[in-house]
């Protein structure tokens, strides 16, 4: 059994290919710049060097026919017809109330998440551009829905409800929904395996950091709170979103600026966050490099971001009572050692001590690093995520009629002997060039030794 996972960002597109039968990555990649140009893909096969292929896609669609030839290419592909794919996985981000779990996608499923596409702005349409293309290039083959927000389900009503018009929420839906729910439940999952716990013991502070950003404090295993809303635009500095803000602003610059309600949200989605303050970029990367070198804005932008995740594991401290670790996340989380410093210096009141110098070695994406001092009362992990595990399994529950809430059946990835083979690789090639990276690694690749 093969499945493919497709994850379609609004210029981007993840995908992997699992042997479900033989419990193995047969290869993964992502197409950058979907739509804006320049477009390329970066095909991982384990056991080969990755390979990059230049090709413009000016839309999802084309990304994914390029995915497909990609993996049926004769040198360097991995199967020979697209006949060999069982299903395929796709990421959708807002499910609403609607969706409290994955699903098959029928027509009328795909019809409801069309009618919420609202709710994200940002992912929902590509997410469904996405379906929508794989399912005209494969339409043989079932597809599913895995929600980023069935995650958050556990989330008490005093939680997830706002202080507005209780009919607001009857009639229309108004609550915290929360978002990235694949990435935390893989975090969780992981985080209990490192601290040697049962995950349903495990009180977390999950921070999943990139272009969009969110905040998750786990109690007992299962999602209590998190920073992001009714939409992806409540809670941290982000990339293009404002995060928190007090809400009379959009209205007080809307009179200003003479804009409908249609172009704030614009404005509020696609023109704020760290892009807003530093008036240049979006990849913190850019940010790190124009700080180090005197800008000040890109400086102030490190230390808002810091400060704005500093305040939300404090407040999750409180919430929890207890905590056991602190996870840092995706993207950002993983390779942003500033941000990572900015946002847990000063909470040594917390228990929570960062040391520096494995901080500064936690650079990869590979391998899961311990980035905490050793008189750190709480663990500071790097886990980097893998959301499309979580699809592969979702996918062969739904598949096999066995498919329920996290909370009553074990995912692969949380047994104790875990290895992702495809990163493993990678790992190997690049302690080979930058051994220092294992100053922070919890574990090596077997037959490695630094």
């Amino acid at each position: 059994m093969r499945i493919l996972c497709l994850n379609c960002g609004s210029s981007s597109l993840k995908y992997l290919l699992y042997d479900w039968t033989n419990k193995k990555i047969m290869s993964s990649g992502l197409v950058e710049r979907v739509t804006v140009g320049g477009s390329f893909i970066k095909h991982e096969t384990p056991g080969h060097e990755s390979v990059k292929i230049e090709k413009d896609c000016p839309d999802h669609k084309a990304a994914i026919n390029l995915v497909m030839d990609t993996l049926m290419n004769p040198e360097f592909g991995v199967i020979k017809s697209l006949s060999e794919i069982s299903a395929v996985g796709h990421r959708v981000v807002h499910g609403g109330e609607k969706f409290a779990k994955s699903v098959i996608i029928t027509d009328e499923v795909l019809n409801e998440i069309k009618e919420i596409a609202d709710l994200a702005p940002l992912h929902n349409p590509p997410n469904i551009m996405g379906i929508e293309a794989a399912k005209a290039v494969m339409p043989e083959i079932p597809h599913m829905a895995i929600m980023d927000t069935a995650w958050h389900q556990s989330m008490f009503d005093f939680v997830y409800l706002y202080a507005v018009p209780h009919k607001w929420y009857e009639k229309f839906g108004v609550r915290r929904y929360g978002f990235h729910g694949t990435s935390f439940l893989y975090n969780a999952k992981r985080a209990a395996v490192l601290l040697g716990k049962n995950p349903f013991e495990c009180n977390l502070i999950i921070c999943h950091i990139g272009n969009g950003a969110s905040i998750n404090a786990v109690k007992n295993g299962v999602s209590y709170d998190t920073s992001m809303g009714f939409t992806p635009l409540e809670g941290l500095i982000m990339g293009t979103r404002s995060g928190d803000m007090d809400p009379a602003i959009g209205y007080y610059m809307m009179e200003k600026k003479g804009c409908t309600g249609p172009e704030m949200a614009n404005i509020l989605n696609k023109k704020c966050g760290v892009l807003g303050i530093t008036e240049k970029f979006t990849d913190r990367r850019d940010i790190e490099v124009a700080a180090e070198r005197g800008d000040l804005r890109c400086q102030l932008a490190i230390n808002m971001e810091g400060y704005r995740i500093k305040k939300y594991i404090g407040a999750y401290a409180a919430a929890l009572g207890r905590v056991d670790a602190v996870i840092f996340t995706a993207g950002v989380g993983e390779m942003g050692n500033p941000i990572r410093e900015a946002a847990t210096s000063g909470l040594e009141n917390l228990g929570i001590v960062l040391d520096k110098e494995k901080n500064n070695a936690a650079m990869t994406r590979n391998g899961e690093s311990c980035i905490s001092a050793e008189n750190s009362q709480v663990k500071i992990f790097v886990i980097p995520t893998d959301e499309e595990i979580v699809f592969v399994e979702d996918v062969v529950a739904l598949l096999e009629n066995r498919y329920d809430e996290h909370t009553k059946f074990e995912y692969t990835f949380q047994k104790p002997g875990y290895r992702n083979s495809l990163r493993d690789e990678d790992l190997k090639r690049q302690l080979k060039k930058k051994p220092w990276l294992a100053k922070a690694l919890i574990s090596l690749p077997e037959g490695v030794t630094v």
